[in-house]
C-alpha cells in the first residue's frame, strides 16, 4: 500500500512540474534572441524535438553574421543526434563547417559530422557510402585544422573505420575462397595489403592469400608474401602454418600491386 502511495505522489510530481513547464510556442517568441535563449532551454531541459523546431527557425532566420547562427547550427545537429537523426545532424555540423570555417566549434563540428556520417554505416558488409563520407569528414578535419587537440581522436578513429573497409574487403575475398575461386578471391585479398595494410584485418588477408597463392599453384607469389608477413608478424601461428611448405626467399616483390580489374562483388 505504501509502495502505492508512493507511485501516485511520484506521478503528481511529475505531472506538477509538467505544468509549470512553459508552453515552447514560436508564435510568443518576437525575437530571435528570444527564440535562441527559449530553444537552449529546451535543449538543457533533453526536449529534443523543440530544440530541433527553435534552432532550425534560427538557422533560416538569423543573418549570416550573426555570432548565435554557428551556435545554432551546433545545438541543431546535437539535438537531431541525440534523437537518432544521423544524417540530419551530420548535415547540420557540415553546414557549420562549410559558413564558418573559422569558429572555434568548426573543427568539433567536423569530428562530429564525421562521427554521425560513421553511425549510418552499420555493419561492414552493407554498402560503404556513409562509411566513405565519413572517411572525407575525418580528412577535412585533418586538412582544415592540422593543429587542432581533436587531431589524435581524428586518426584512431580513422583507423577504425578503416579496419571496417578492410573487413568488407576480406569477406568479399573470402566468399570467393570459399566457391574456390581463387583468382577472384585474391583481388580481394591484395586490395586489404595494399590500402589497409596496417589494420588488423590485415594479416587475416595475406594468410587467405598465401593459401589462395598455394591452391593455384603460384609458388613464386606465395613466397614472396610469407617473405613479407614472415618479419611483419614473427612467431604467428596462422602466419606459420600458412607458410610451413613454402620455401624461403630472399627478396620479396609487392604482389598486392599486381591485381587486376575486379570481379563484381557478391
Amino acid at each position: 500500500m505504501a509502495r502505492h502511495s508512493w507511485t501516485v505522489v511520484a506521478a503528481l510530481a511529475l505531472l506538477a512540474a509538467a505544468a509549470c513547464k512553459p508552453d515552447f510556442d514560436l508564435k510568443k517568441l518576437t525575437s530571435n534572441e528570444a527564440l535562441y535563449k527559449a530553444s537552449l532551454a529546451e535543449y538543457n531541459h533533453h526536449s529534443w524535438d523543440n530544440a530541433v523546431t527553435g534552432f532550425e527557425k534560427l538557422t533560416t532566420d538569423l543573418p549570416a553574421r550573426d555570432t548565435l547562427l554557428p551556435r545554432s547550427y551546433w545545438y541543431l545537429a546535437s539535438a537531431h543526434e541525440h534523437i537518432g537523426e544521423h544524417l540530419l545532424a551530420a548535415q547540420s555540423y557540415d553546414r557549420l563547417v562549410e559558413s564558418f570555417p573559422d569558429d572555434s566549434l568548426a573543427d568539433d563540428a567536423a569530428l562530429e559530422a564525421s562521427r554521425s556520417y560513421r553511425k549510418m554505416w552499420r555493419k561492414p558488409e552493407l554498402d560503404p557510402l556513409y562509411g566513405e563520407q565519413a572517411l572525407s569528414s575525418y580528412n577535412t578535419l585533418i586538412g582544415l585544422y592540422p593543429t587542432s587537440p581533436l587531431i589524435p581522436t581524428a586518426q584512431k578513429e580513422i583507423a577504425e573505420l578503416e579496419n571496417w573497409f578492410a573487413i568488407k574487403d576480406y569477406k568479399t575475398g573470402m566468399y570467393y575462397f570459399r566457391l574456390k575461386c581463387y583468382d577472384c578471391a585474391m583481388i580481394y585479398f591484395k586490395d586489404v595489403l595494399a590500402k589497409y595494410g596496417n589494420t588488423p584485418t590485415a594479416k587475416q588477408a595475406g594468410v587467405k592469400l598465401v593459401q589462395s597463392n598455394v591452391a593455384v599453384h603460384y609458388k613464386d607469389d606465395a613466397a614472396d608474401l610469407c617473405a613479407q608477413l614472415r618479419p611483419k608478424y614473427p612467431g604467428d601461428r596462422d602466419v606459420r602454418d600458412a607458410c610451413k611448405d613454402v620455401p624461403v626467399v630472399a627478396a620479396a616483390h609487392d604482389t598486392a600491386s599486381q591485381a587486376p580489374v575486379k570481379p563484381p562483388a557478391p
